[in-house]
């Protein structure tokens, strides 16, 4: 009864907020922070009725409503009822994450030949931008229109231990072919190279429903070769074809087919959780990167990138301690991820990849995640 409750409530605060016609400046409070912060939460939606939730703790997606193939509404998306679930979480749902996504080996690189040090926070290693990454900080919110809102933050020299300082924005927009557009934009002040690797760590189930597991879920991902790890989850530097291998999805398969099988990689990552390469033939700019099919909703997720590589994790450390939405309890394999990414570790390995972003210089990605129906 509460999951209903806390679903009526911000589906009644989202129909509140969408007069027909008005602007996009819809917004509610979304709590307070431990430090007396106030937190809001901004509702987006496009033309066909699909529903977007972004707060501006972490420039996170809370909530995402797509239809099943009857025209069902439901949310797509794993988190939490308010800020402070965020704040106290630690499986990054729906942050944006930086300045690096994935891992550092050891928590250093070297840049100009100067060794930095960052935040170890994975074991021994560095992990989506340390213990305050750009999903723990507060943005600044400004809508753009009913179906966009931009968030900014500013990460100065020195942070989580990253040299120079980082102008940041992220755009989300909910656009009118059932697109959920994320622009990523970063300036570099001068004076100091620095390394970037944005992404967005949103959890789906494209059932709607958390209780279900994804294993059931069809996956293709236009990638011929992934990156094998080491028992800390560091890329080797390899690029192994996936022909073969558990890791071929290359042609739809359900994520549980293969996921028990006995494969050393698997072993290595509890699943999957690996970064993939993206096949782009030379070409520049969106290429399609995954789709998932869920076949009891219909539902079909297309993933579109302007980033050499995607990082498939299925949700191996969901283990219910996790309370999200409504108090439901978040299970082993309860969701997916599907993080658009240049390499982990890329500033130790000279061959993948470079994230380095020079002095004075912008970076710039995007990713589209569209929705429609079978």
């Amino acid at each position: 009864m509460n999951w209903i409750v806390s679903f009526l409530t911000v589906g009644l605060a989202a129909a509140l907020f969408f007069p027909a016609g008005s602007a996009g400046d819809a917004a509610a409070s979304f709590g307070k922070t431990s430090t007396g912060m106030e937190v809001k939460l901004y509702f987006l939606r496009n033309k066909h009725g699909l529903e977007a939730a972004v707060t501006n703790f972490g420039a996170t997606l809370v909530s995402l409503k797509t239809p099943d193939r009857h025209g069902k509404l439901a949310d797509i998306v794993l988190g939490y009822d308010s800020v402070t679930g965020y704040e106290k979480g630690k499986a990054y749902f729906g942050g944006t994450i930086g300045r690096y996504g994935n891992r550092i080996a050891g928590g250093k690189f070297t840049l100009d030949g100067i060794t930095y040090h960052l935040a170890t926070n994975n074991g021994a290693n560095h992990l989506h931008g340390g213990i305050q990454g750009f999903n723990k900080v507060i943005w600044q919110a400004r809508p753009l229109s009913s179906q966009s809102l931009e968030l900014t933050y500013t990460s100065k020299d020195g942070e989580e231990g990253y040299p120079g300082t980082l102008d940041v924005k992220v755009t989300y927009t909910l656009t009118d072919n059932d697109e959920l557009r994320i622009d990523y934009e970063a300036a570099l002040a001068p004076g100091k190279d620095t390394i970037v690797n944005l992404t967005n760590h949103s959890y789906f189930n494209l059932t709607g429903n958390p209780q279900n597991t994804i294993l059931d879920h069809k996956l293709t991902l236009n990638a011929s070769r992934f990156t094998p790890i080491d028992s800390g989850f560091i890329p080797t530097g390899e690029l192994r074809p996936v022909s073969g291998t558990p890791f071929d999805f290359t042609t739809a398969a359900a994520i549980g087919a293969r996921i028990n099988q006995t494969d050393q990689q698997l072993k290595m990552g509890i699943g999957y959780d690996h970064n993939f390469v993206i096949d782009r033939a030379n070409r520049k700019g969106l290429v399609k990167a995954a789709e998932v099919f869920e076949p009891s909703s219909g539902r079909v997720m297309d993933v579109y990138t302007t980033e050499p590589g995607i990082q498939f994790y299925s949700g191996n450390f969901l283990d219910g301690t996790e309370k999200g939405k409504g108090g439901q309890s978040y299970c082993h394999r309860s969701a997916l991820c599907l993080e658009t990414q240049h390499f982990p570790d890329s500033p130790n390995q000279p061959a993948f990849p470079s994230t380095t972003l020079k002095s004075g210089h912008r970076y710039t990605s995007t990713t589209v995640y569209g929705f429609s129906v079978r």
